[in-house]
């Protein structure tokens, strides 16, 4: 054969249509899966099963990174990838009600400040589950007092430093036989003022996670028994259906845990913020020389400022623990500053392996999970 007849090599514009074609047809088999799933959802609600299977999970991404591998194809990618299409699977099963009851009656759920950022997520979650959902707020036609007197769940979502009064307001109008329950941040005075001025049924709630969040897939919320078994128990599955993971715990262990999960990292932050404000950094100057580490601090404490400042306020103000948490993170700081300041190596090296023993095992899960969130972040810078 000729020189003249060899094959040209194709152009790039080709070789682009070519990967272009190949990736319509990878959406199209994630359709095809896609609609499997729905099957899959329609018998796991027939038959009684709970939507996540760790097991078949483990197996699927384990088959899946050994043929990738065969394949010439990075694991780990393949593994990152198929995380996110199981964490799909699972949304779009919990959205068509996989693990919601046939039989499940629909109930009539009054969210008391339903106007607000917490109350519209409460009010899509239960009107996703088939519930009827009625907002009594400051301006609705419906008013406080009529939604919970006739409402068998009635939800209070209003603002930390008004959640009090508003239960000690509408608990004596809730029926006998329906459920009050909360979604505040701290629980120990909500939990109180709901047993003492209501008959019926109390639970107290607190969804961690913001209301922002693009699905509930996942996310945990925290319940504490008030009165009530079987409304619990029905609170819980309601929960579970939407895909939510629920952690039970007292009012007294939920706020002091929150001490910390919430207070010490919003104080933190905020501090962060500060201080960067305070040295009159450039902060577009810095995202020019940034670490990934750093961005993911920076992209945080920003995202902590564009919200409501009186949130955060009433969060950290509200927490009977907040004095003893800023007092520890203080002194904390000073040691740090006194150790750095001094040059004292030989210190530093002593409190790092003292706290790096605090952590560890989590120390190499958090490596490696903190790794696949660097990863992911820098595709995007």
């Amino acid at each position: 054969m000729s020189e003249n007849n060899e094959k040209h090599p194709l152009s790039l514009s080709v070789l682009r249509a070519m990967i272009d074609t190949i990736d319509r047809d990878v959406l199209h088999l994630f359709a095809r899966r896609n609609a499997l799933v729905a099957e899959i959802a329609q018998h796991k609600r027939t038959h009684g099963i709970g939507i996540r299977d760790h097991r078949r999970e483990r197996e699927l991404l384990d088959d899946r990174c050994r043929r990738a591998r065969q394949l010439g194809l990075s694991g780990q990618l393949v593994e990152n990838i198929f995380r996110l299409v199981l964490w799909g699977s699972r949304d779009r099963q919990a959205a068509l009600k996989a693990e919601l009851p046939i039989d499940c009656e629909s109930r009539t759920v009054a969210i008391i400040g339903g106007s607000g950022q917490v109350g519209r997520c409460m009010a899509t979650l239960f009107g996703d589950l088939g519930h009827v959902v009625m907002i009594a707020d400051v301006d609705t036609e419906l008013t406080i007092e009529e939604a919970s007197a006739v409402a068998d769940v009635v939800i209070v979502s209003v603002p930390i430093d008004k959640t009090v009064e508003l239960i000690h307001h509408v608990g004596p109008l809730v029926r006998e036989d329906a459920l009050l329950m909360d979604v505040t941040s701290i629980k120990v005075a909500p939990m109180e003022a709901m047993l003492e001025s209501c008959r019926g049924s109390v639970i107290g709630t607190h969804p961690l996670f913001g209301p922002s969040v693009h699905s509930l897939q996942g996310q945990r919320v925290a319940l504490c028994r008030g009165r009530g078994d079987v409304w619990f128990d029905w609170l819980h599955q309601m929960f579970c259906a939407r895909g939510l993971v629920v952690i039970e715990s007292t009012p007294d262990q939920h706020d002091r845990t929150m001490s910390v999960v919430q207070v010490l990292t919003h104080f933190s932050t905020e501090v962060m913020g500060h201080t960067l404000s305070n040295l009159g950094v450039d902060v577009e100057e810095t995202l020019k020389f940034t670490s990934p580490v750093y961005l993911i601090e920076l992209l945080m404490t920003a995202r902590h400022f564009a919200q409501s400042p009186n949130l955060y306020a009433s969060i950290e103000m509200s927490n009977p623990a907040t004095p003893a948490v800023m007092e520890a993170f203080v002194k904390a700081a000073q040691r740090m500053q006194t150790i750095v300041g001094d040059g004292d190596h030989d210190s530093f090296e002593r409190v790092f392996e003292e706290v790096a023993d605090f952590f560890g095992p989590l120390r190499d899960q958090a490596m490696e999970q903190s790794g696949f969130l660097i990863d992911r972040l820098v595709e995007r810078m």
